[in-house]
This record gives structure tokens, sequence and C-alpha cells, in this order.
């Protein structure tokens, strides 16, 4: 595989990066750079900018809407978005369902959830944790009953990512008992506000609102939600898990915060008058880090460039999720030594911080490092990842 930049592309990057710089909203930009959470006015805003140039759905193949992009645009697109500090997409909808409903939804369904996923005007969440499955999604309990031309729902799904912000959630229900706890699983969508559904907001150790309960009592909705064959959403679910296991890299975010904790530690006394940057054990750290990312930049590219046609990246992205989440953890541990003392102050996402002085940097980096924490449990706990790649990538 050739890694070597290919200078054919530079007009692209030239072009991608322009567009952060002076047409894409500006305000959504500066308010990401303090560290405070978008409201859903803002997430729409920053997401329909993306979708009017035809960039938010960016991975879609152009026959669903989208860039028709290959692998090293795709790459491209992300570090330069990464690099100018825009708000990552909301991964629910383009990245994770929209592939669903392309590949097993029927005509009807495309036409329906298609354009607004892809232009930003929809926001999606993702109904699959539950109170007392843990990493057990199988064991999953929600059910989906038919009842005529209509479903009706209940359970509860918890830890749901951007619910507050979304429109709709799909769900997986269990929508008949059988013998193998993976059968009987079926795929639904809902909208959040259809009556019966509740949502309880959980605020994190990091101080932000990120996830959700969301309870559905009796909740009923047409039969024609369902995607795809009724029992076959733990099938649809793994397609999905490949694209969610892979956006987890996020390259480009890595290296500016790389880049942003040398620029204070370069600054940063460590009490005396050596700067930080000096001290022999966080130099040792931070080149670790940086090390790290280049990794995982390798092993992102060496997974990618096997998908075809918009395909899924398989259960090598188990690979990625690993490598991604315990690097993000490496490096925003480092936020905790440039931070020092400082770090004691409260992150308070409730009232749009403004952080002021030299060490503006010091409660949103640590809230950055609590946050950091989650990621190795989310979306699969990284010990399932390691059972995932013995057994179904090195066949164990």
């Amino acid at each position: 595989m050739d890694l070597s930049p290919n200078p054919a592309l530079e007009p692209f990057r030239k072009d991608v990066r322009e567009f952060f710089e002076s047409e894409y909203p500006q305000d959504i930009r500066a308010k990401v750079a303090t560290g405070a959470s978008l409201t859903t006015a803002e997430v729409r805003k920053s997401e329909m900018a993306l979708g009017a140039k035809g960039w938010l759905a960016s991975a879609w193949p152009q026959e669903y809407g989208g860039p028709g992009w290959g692998l090293e645009e795709q790459y491209i697109f992300d570090e330069e978005l990464e690099r100018a500090g825009i708000p990552t997409v909301t991964p629910m909808g383009v990245i994770y369902v929209g592939p669903i409903f392309y590949t097993f939804g029927s005509d009807a369904q495309k036409e329906k959830w298609l354009p607004g996923t892809r232009d930003g005007s929809l926001g999606w969440a993702q109904g699959y944790s539950e109170p007392d499955s843990g990493s057990d999604l199988a064991s999953l309990q929600f059910s989906a009953k038919r009842d005529g031309d209509e479903y009706v729902l209940n359970g509860t799904k918890i830890w749901t990512s951007a619910a507050q912000h979304a429109d709709w959630i799909f769900i997986l229900a269990r929508t008949s008992k059988e013998e193998k706890k993976q059968m009987g699983i079926s795929f639904i969508c809902s909208e959040m506000d259809r009556p019966g559904v509740t949502l309880k907001p959980i605020i994190t150790i990091d101080g932000k609102h990120v996830l959700n309960m969301v309870i559905f009592d009796d909740v009923r909705v047409p039969a024609d939600y369902l995607i795809g064959e009724e029992g076959k959403g733990w099938t649809y679910s793994q397609y999905l898990l490949g694209f969610e296991r892979t956006s987890y890299a996020r390259i480009g975010g890595k290296r500016k915060q790389l880049s942003h904790i040398r620029a204070l530690a370069t600054a940063e006394p460590t009490g005396g008058n050596r700067k930080l940057i000096d001290d022999d054990a966080f130099a040792r750290k931070l080149t670790d880090a940086e090390l790290a990312v280049d990794g995982l930049e390798m092993t992102v590219l060496r997974v990618l460039s096997a998908v075809k046609d918009g395909g899924s990246p398989g259960k090598e992205a188990s690979i990625i999720k690993i490598l991604a989440t315990e690097t993000a953890q490496q490096i925003t541990t480092l936020y905790l030594d440039v931070a020092a003392s400082h770090g004691q102050r409260k992150f308070d996402d409730s009232v749009s911080p403004d952080w002021t002085g030299h060490t503006a940097y010091a409660a949103p980096g640590v809230s950055t490092y609590f946050g950091a924490r989650a990621q190795s449990i989310y979306g699969g706990t990284n010990e399932i990842q390691k059972n995932i790649i013995a057994k179904r990538v090195l066949g164990l």
C-alpha cells in the first residue's frame, strides 16, 4: 500500500480547508473551541452547512447522494475537519443508520429517510444498550409486538448519545423469543416525539449532557418502520458496528490535541523556570502519544484500504476501536500533566464557559480527560473487542 500523499489531491485539500475557514459558520467553530457543547439548533446549523455543500454524507456512494469520494478524499476531508476544529459529525445518522437504509431498506424507506439524513435536517439516536444488558447486546429485552399495521414498543434504552438532539431513533427490539438469543431481534425506527417516549438526561463525570435514558411505554409505530426482515436485526447491527468502530479514529483531532498540548507545555513552567516540555518524563509521554497516533493512522489506512464500494469495514474495525480509544485516553491524560493544580477548577457545560487567562485550557482539558474514560466502554468494551478479534479475525 502506497501511503505517500497524492499531489493530485492537494487542490481538493485546499478547497476543503477554505470552506471550513470561510463558508462554514464561524460562530459554531468559535464555540467548539471553548469546549462547550452545542445546542440542538447549533448542531443542526453545523450539519446542514455540511449538507448544503454535499459533504455531510461524505462516505455515501454517489447513487444515494454522497459526493462519490474515494478513500483518499474521505480521509483528507476528515483530517481537515478535525484540524479546523469543526464539531464531529453526529455519527448516528450519516455514518451508522444511513448505510443500513440504503443497503437493507425498501425504496419507500430510502425516499423517507435518506434525504433528511444526508442534508442534516434530521437528527438520529441509536437505541442499542439496555440497563440490564451490559456489554451483552444480544441479551436485550426491549420488545416490539406486532398489532395489526403497527408495532407496540416497550422497554428502556440507556447511554443513548445525542438523543436530546434527535428527531428519530433506530432501535434493536425483540420481536420473538428464540433459543439463540441473537435471533428474534429486529431493527425498527421511531420518532422521538411519539406519545409514550420519555427522555431522561444523564450528566456524566466530565460535566456534560451527552448521554440519555430513553423509555418507551406502549409506543405505537407503523409496521413499515421495520427495516429489512423481521428477526434479522442482529445481522444489520453487526454491519452497522463496522462503521461505528472505524469512526472512532479521528486522527486529525488527535493530532490537533497533541499540537495544543505541546504548545502549552512549551509555555508552562514545571514550578520553577524550566518549561514542562523540558521535563524528561513528560516529553517521553508526549512522544509516546505521538507515535501511538502514527500507529493508529497506519492501522486505519490498512483497514479502510480493504473496503470496497462503500461496504462495512467488518470485524477488523475492532482493532481500530481498541487503538483509537486507548490512544485518546493516552493523549487526554497529558492535559492533567499540563494543567496540574489548575485542573481542579470545575467545568460547567451548562453556562457556555468563557475561560480566560493563561490557564484557560485547564478545566476544558480535564473535562476532555474525564470524557475519554468512557471511550473504552461504549461501542462495545475493549475487552469485548479483543474477544471479537480472537474469534472472528484470528479464528482462535
